[in-house]
């Protein structure tokens, strides 16, 4: 589903993970046995379940009001938080669950165990014209910002038009979606970085914002969902983009209390929001406190032992393999899908040609990583073939190296494409955290199968804090980018061009193009697939993306995700929100006894 997935570390360098050993062999994607709530053969479809009619209050039957909910994880809260920057798992499902509002929003649906897509700002889902080249939203009254002061339709346009500034704002998602489908999004630059230029994709009459499209946009609602689609305020100087980042406006039903990046984040509640606008988001509890930076084995023992603050926390970290029983016998552990593959990404610019991807392949220690950093096989490392997971509308499984069956390991043969391509003892250098025993280890049993393999290994040190601003330096000295990418919708729109679509690295950086993949022709295939009529795009994306792994191989995929999280005996309504693989904090709230 979503994000450019450092999110849960996905993308930073303490997850050097690389598969599990759960493959046949065969490249058949299956469903566990053991754990029959992961379904590993529907990973990517999220869902395009729809409730455009819902109106609020959202209520739980039975839950009470009142308490702290302490939540922690190893890596996380890395980036800034302005909604036009978002982009990362953890704080979408923070922010988008418990302090801003967009014009769609995503809800729990009990009977289906999926999100549904329903209004959040908006009236509804939207209206498009005929041809999806128009769509038209009416902002809902009584929506206000934290300050009291009404939430206004201009507002949610400049939301909208801010999003398409990608120089200002290179981590979010409008380079992949905003600027590529709005109308004038190939030459508008956005309000910061061409104040003076002339934006032609949003309109306001009244209560009324229409969006226009270059090309076709069918899913638009489900992109409506971002943050990055919200209000921001229109006085330059409460939405100077070096401060919003530090403390957005909440629309929500919390408010931002205190915010340090990359160690804590607390959220009290906001006492001007409306219960009745809301279709989907509660709010029982009183507080939550995220703290991020703790190592993963100290968060098992924390939930395990369950005692005092323990009882009224969670973690969005899965569970170690080596406590997965233990925390399953507490009744405490929550599993479920997450639309997302694990990859690394070798820089286009450093690589000498396509052998070092395919020896890599080869040579990648799978089984020895997994036990080494915990996974658990075909509950959180399912067995990759494609890029696009299981469940992604038009995707058909094929091999991206000929010959190699998942999590395959073969020094031997790596040590041989390395040599017939004159590149014995290739250098990989790749980011890890010293602070992080699951990094370390990671690295360890990295470094071994690289080096069995015929390449030199060179780890590069980097803090759980700084892992991703060093791994997203462009001018960084690695080669290698572990990496992670989330469906932002059932589609293989959101794979194709997030990945492999040509960014200007010296204009906005990688973007989520962590491989440094500029094709022009690729480019021009990309656009070719967006114009195609709907029903014939799924399987034209699933070709285009087998054409370029064949052909070029810029990731190298690992493991498709799932979740296994833990919370405290206190806690209640734990779901999974399967469009990012996080806990729905919409629905959680505090059963003091």
């Amino acid at each position: 589903m979503r994000l450019k997935r450092s999110a849960v570390a996905l993308a930073t360098a303490s997850m050097l993970v690389l598969a599990a050993c759960g493959g046949d062999g065969d490249g058949d994607d299956k469903k566990s046995s053991d754990n029959p709530s992961v379904d590993t053969e529907n990973l990517g479809n999220t869902g395009s379940g729809t409730d455009p009619t819902r109106e609020g209050p959202a209520t739980i039957e039975g839950a009470k009001e009142g308490g702290t909910v302490t939540v922690l994880s190893s890596p996380g809260l890395t980036t800034p938080i302005d909604p036009s920057d978002l982009y990362y798992t953890d704080t979408n499902a923070i922010l988008t669950s418990l302090v801003t509002r967009q014009l769609t929003q995503y809800a729990y649906d009990q009977e289906s165990g999926q999100m549904i897509l329903v209004p959040d700002l908006a009236t509804d889902l939207g209206t498009p014209n005929d041809d999806f080249t128009e769509w038209k939203f009416t902002l809902r009254d009584g929506i206000k910002w934290e300050t009291g002061a009404p939430v206004t339709a201009d507002e949610v346009a400049f939301g909208i038009i801010r999003s398409m500034d990608g120089k200002t704002f290179p981590n979010g998602p409008g380079l992949y979606y905003s600027n590529p489908y709005f109308l004038g999004g190939e030459d508008y630059k956005g309000p910061y970085t061409a104040p003076d230029a002339e934006q032609q994709a949003v309109t306001v009459d009244g209560n009324t914002i229409t969006v226009k499209m270059a090309k076709p946009f069918p899913d638009f609602p489900f992109y409506a969902s971002f943050p990055a689609i919200g209000p921001i305020p229109t006085d330059p100087a409460v939405s100077d983009p070096a401060k919003y980042a530090q403390h957005p406006l909440s629309t929500g039903p919390y408010k931002i209390e205190q915010y340090t990046i990359g160690k804590t984040l607390t959220l009290v509640r906001n006492d001007q929001w409306d219960p009745n606008t809301d279709p989907a988001r509660t709010a029982y509890p009183d507080k939550y406190v995220f703290k991020v930076g703790l190592q993963s084995e100290q968060i098992d023992q924390i939930l395990l032992a369950d005692s005092g603050e323990a009882k009224t926390t969670l973690a969005y970290d899965d569970v170690l393999a080596q406590n997965y029983r233990k925390a399953n016998e507490t009744g405490r552990l929550v599993t479920g899908g997450q639309p997302c593959t694990y990859f690394y990404a070798l820089d286009q610019r450093k690589v000498p040609d396509k052998s070092i991807a395919e020896a890599l392949t080869w040579a990648l220690p799978y089984n020895d990583q997994i036990v080494a950093t915990g996974l658990i096989p075909d509950v959180n490392a399912v067995a990759t073939q494609n890029l696009m997971p299981p469940g992604v509308p038009g995707r058909e499984p094929y091999d991206p190296v000929e010959g190699h069956g998942p999590f395959q390991t073969d020094p031997e043969k790596a040590k041989q494409i390395l040599a017939d391509a004159g590149n014995e003892g290739y250098e990989i250098k790749f980011l890890y955290s010293t602070d992080s025993d699951v990094s370390v280890a990671g690295k360890d049993v990295l470094v071994k199968g690289l080096e069995a393999a015929g390449f030199k290994a060179t780890p590069v040190a980097t803090t759980l804090a700084d892992s991703v601003s060093d791994r997203d330096d462009v001018n960084g000295d690695i080669n290698m980018r572990s990496y992670g990418w989330c469906s932002d919708w059932p589609s293989g729109a959101t794979w194709v061009p997030p990945i492999f679509q040509s960014t200007d690295l010296e204009e906005v950086g990688f973007g989520t193009n962590e491989s440094a993949f500029n094709n022009p022709e690729i480019d021009q295939k990309i656009e070719d697939v967006s114009a195609l009529p709907v029903d014939e795009q799924p399987a034209a994306w699933n070709d285009l993306e087998k054409e370029i792994m064949t052909t070029y191989l810029p990731v190298v995929p690992r493991y498709y995700g799932g979740v296994v999280q833990m919370h405290g005996s206190a806690i209640e309504g734990v779901v999974i929100d399967n469009t990012l693989g996080m806990p729905s904090f919409r629905d959680i709230w505090v059963n003091a006894g």
